[in-house]
Order: C-alpha cells, then structure tokens, then sequence
C-alpha cells in the first residue's frame, strides 16, 4: 500500500492560503462541446487558462512561496523551467516580494523567457534540456542557499495543483470521472487525493502525449520505464523521468492511463477553440484529446476536464490552425 504524500487537510491549508492571492477558477459546459462528443456525456470544462500567468501552475508556485519561513523568503528560491512553472513562480515572486532565480534550458523558447523577465525573475540560459536545467537549479540551491521549488517533487505543490480538484467537486458535486493531462502528474495526484478523502465515486484517467509517454510506459510496466525526451506539442507533458512523490499515488489511484497523437493534441485544440472560444496549449487540450478516447467508456457521465494553460507557441498555434499537425 503506497503512502500517499499529501492530505485533505494539506489541501485546504493550500487553498487558504492560496484564495488571497487567487479567486477561483470558472468551470463551465458548452453545449457545442457535448455535442461534439455525444454519447450523453455532460463536460464540465475546468478553466485554469484564466489564472494569471495563464496556468493552473500559479496556484502550486503561490502555494510554496506562502509556505517558506521569513528567512527562506529573504533568501529566495530557485526553479528549472522551460516556461509555465518559472512564470507562475516569478508571478508569486514579485507578488510577495521573494527574489526568484529561474534556469532554463540554453535553447528555451524567448517568448517564454522574456515573459519570466518581465515578472522579475533573474534568468540563467544553461544545458540542453529541462533536465540539465534541473541540475543547474540543484547546484545553484546547495550553494546560495536558495530553496528549491521542483515542478512536481514538492509537497506543497501537490497541495497547490490538489486545489483544483477540490474547486471542482464543489462547483459540481455529482463529477463521475476527471480525464487529466498528465507529465510529472501534479494535477492526477491531487485528484485522487481529495476523490480518496471525500470518499468520491470518482474516476481519474491519465493521458499523455504518445510522443513523449514517459511516464504512462512507467505507469503500465508498474515501475520506472526511462526514455529520452520526446518532441511534441504538449510540452508541458514531456518528462524523461518519473517523480518519487507522485508516481506510486498514479500507479494505486488512476483509473486508467492512456495515451493521444499529436494529431489528436491539435484537433483538441481546435474544438476548444471554435466551441469554448478558449486557447489552450498542447497540454491544456490534452484531456480533452483523452477524453474523445474515452467517450465510449464515459457515456452517460458527468466529466470535467482541465483547461490547464494557453500558453500556446505562435508558431505552434499556426501550424495547428493550418491542420499542418
């Protein structure tokens, strides 16, 4: 039996400290959206996209900040990114007054870094990949005392990314299953840990890019499969590695886990776009790519789904709307 790493009562002590800084998140229907996917299948549509920094990852970055001492505030933190987490972090940063150190990788996209810039963050452009820029983070933390803020392998945000769980059941109590993205699995984590506390009839389905399947290959070998980082277009689901505080919570809890084409990705993208009127970027149309996957096994439920950013490459959103993936 796994110990799970975080509780009910860590999530509600999240969100209180959470709820000053951040209201919470609308979760609505569309009815072109039901109709696309039939089968009588209700979506509840969970919009982290409204956040600032246009991610549900500012509520794990405010949820860290909140929680450091005075002297680890003073001090400052460090992350590795490769975009949505260091801007949330920064975002927190600035707000609360704690210098923020971001690495990223050498070849990081500038839009992304100039947006981490703009909210204050001092940014250090070394290694190939997010996982060099991981080592980077560690090295800087051990020698200026820096407190780490890993993306996933931190109790704080599991509580922080739980949250939004926890919003959602409340905003619609009768939620049979929710159909999540999953890379390092902050968002699944949390799901099952308030589906397991409330004593929640709820399903929750994994899905990950079949480019970049890391951790749904671990996730049914029952045990680490390590792989290269793919390429694809949800690359806020491109992991290498599996975390040690999320990953045996995923192998217990999920109710599934599977995996879309980037052409799926991109269809989703465009049903977001035209029936929500909503951008979201790969990994925020990934459950929604899994859900189309599930609908025959769904039918008849009531489903919400995470809009979990829209920070969508101009690029990438060309060749999306072109049909080009």
């Amino acid at each position: 039996m796994t110990t799970w790493p975080i509780s009910l009562a860590d999530v509600e002590d999240a969100r209180g400290r959470i709820r000053p800084h951040l209201p919470p998140t609308p979760m609505r229907r569309y009815a072109q959206l039901e109709r696309r996917l039939g089968r009588g299948i209700q979506v509840f549509v969970k919009h982290e996209n409204h956040n600032p920094t246009n991610s549900f990852k500012v509520r794990n970055a405010v949820a860290v900040l909140t929680s450091l001492t005075p002297e680890e505030g003073s001090a400052g933190v460090v992350a590795a990114t490769r975009g949505n987490h260091g801007q949330a972090v920064a975002w927190a940063g600035q707000r609360l007054g704690i210098p923020v150190t971001l690495c990223v990788p050498a070849r990081n996209n500038p839009e992304k870094n100039e947006g981490m810039r703009g909210l204050g963050a001092r940014l250090i452009e070394r290694g190939a990949d997010y996982d060099e820029a991981i080592s980077v983070a560690d090295r800087l933390s051990a020698q200026d005392g820096l407190r780490l803020v890993h993306a996933t392998n931190d109790l704080q945000i599991l509580a922080g990314a739980a949250t939004i769980a926890l919003e959602m059941v409340e905003q619609e109590p009768g939620l049979d299953a929710i159909v999540t993205s999953l890379g390092g699995g902050s968002q699944a984590v949390g799901a099952l840990t308030v589906a397991r506390a409330m004593r929640l009839e709820l399903d929750v389905f994994g899905v990950q890019s079949a480019a970049a399947p890391t951790m749904h290959d671990s996730w049914h070998a029952g045990r680490p499969s390590l792989r290269p980082a793919g390429t694809t277009i949800a690359e806020g689901l491109d992991t290498r590695d599996v975390y040690e505080l999320t990953f045996g919570t995923l192998c217990e809890g999920l109710a599934d886990f599977l995996t879309v084409t980037e052409a799926e990705i991109a269809e989703a993208i465009r049903v977001l776009l035209v029936a929500t009127h909503n951008l979201a970027e790969g990994a925020g149309a990934t459950g929604l790519a899994g859900l189309f996957k599930l609908a025959d096994r769904l039918a008849g439920k009531k489903v919400g789904i995470v809009v979990s950013g829209a920070n969508i490459e101009q690029e990438t959103l060309r060749r999306v709307m072109r049909g080009e993936i």
